[in-house]
């Protein structure tokens, strides 16, 4: 019983601290500050909690890997698989080599 309590309070600290950090972040975009920092902090405090915010840091963090390979010159079709983690090249797969 005392062990629910306690995740509970965890709970509620993760979220309002999310919404906290998440507030303050957006603040930092028009005042000095990280403003970008702080928000991906929050978010991710959130992501512990809500599913919503879990998404949305996915495809931040998939549109910043498309974004970097864009920048970086890489080909864009290579992916990432989800198995094992380990970049798989498709003109290599289609090719048999």
């Amino acid at each position: 019983m005392g062990l629910n309590t306690v995740e509970q309070v965890r709970r509620v600290f993760r979220i309002v601290s999310g919404f906290t950090l998440l507030a303050a972040g957006v603040l930092m975009l028009v005042t000095p500050g990280p403003g970008w920092l702080v928000i991906f902090l929050g978010l991710g405090l959130l992501a512990a909690e809500f599913v919503w915010a879990k998404r949305l840091m996915d495809r931040i963090k998939r549109e910043s890997g498309r974004i970097k390979n864009t920048v970086l010159g890489r080909p864009e079709n290579t992916q990432q698989s989800e198995a094992d983690g380990v970049p798989v090249d498709e003109t290599k797969v289609a090719n048999g080599s």
